[in-house]
């Protein structure tokens, strides 16, 4: 890809997040990337089923290309929301990074069983917070290749 292209590349994001702290500081430090992203955020996990089956009032909204999921949601855990979604064909390859305040060996653990593709813990610092966003970013959303998804014909 030549820099023309990345430069006006734009990626969706899905971020499944309950703390609309973590919400402003994760838009902020994604504001005036390199890769322009579209961030999408519901804040439950009922929802993020919903938006990534484009069930009733999402019906219309673009598949995301990176799904950054909190373990602790309401009505919905993320652990559930990821089981479910790896379980799905038509969602499994959506990337999922595990962005939660959870250090816990057996959530690291049981987060990787379900097929996260990363698992990050949230540092309580503005600055650190901010920083771990931008990691990500530089990570997924220029380094590596995410995968489109393919219409087949019937």
């Amino acid at each position: 890809m030549n820099e023309h292209s990345a430069a006006s590349r734009s990626v969706d994001i899905l971020m499944v997040e309950d703390n609309p702290a973590d919400v402003e500081l994760a838009i902020e430090a994604l504001h005036g990337a390199q890769i322009q992203s579209n961030i999408h955020i519901v804040d439950d996990g009922v929802r993020a089923l919903e938006y990534l089956r484009r069930d009733g009032e999402y019906r219309d909204e673009p598949r995301p290309s990176l799904i950054l999921l909190d373990l602790n949601l309401p009505r919905k855990d993320g652990r559930e929301v990821l089981a479910e979604l790896k379980n799905d064909d038509d969602l499994k390859s959506i990337p999922v990074v595990v962005l939660t305040t959870s250090d816990a060996d057996e959530d690291v653990l049981k987060s990787y069983d379900l097929h996260c593709n990363c698992y990050v813990t949230k540092p309580y610092d503005f600055e650190d917070f901010v920083g771990v966003i931008k990691a990500i970013e530089g990570f997924w959303l220029s380094v590596v290749k995410l995968p489109v998804k393919v219409r087949t014909l019937a």
